[in-house]
């Protein structure tokens, strides 16, 4: 499993938690919860996204 599949899984689980959840100050921190969790997901790919650009912007150097 991936790292970002795991925040995610993670963020989803908790939104599902808060949406069960009866009582305010549960459904408050799980709601904090899964926004950390997607918080730390968007890290992720955006970290991914920079390290793809970097090789192609590499690649792209040495065949010139």
């Amino acid at each position: 499993m991936t790292t970002l599949k795991f925040y995610l899984d993670r963020a989803d689980e908790a939104r599902k938690q808060a949406e069960a959840a009866t009582l305010s100050h549960v459904r408050d921190r799980c709601r904090r919860s899964e926004a950390a969790w997607i918080q730390l997901a968007e890290r992720v790919e955006a970290t991914e996204n920079m390290r793809i650009k970097q090789m192609m912007l590499k690649a792209a150097m040495q065949s010139e």
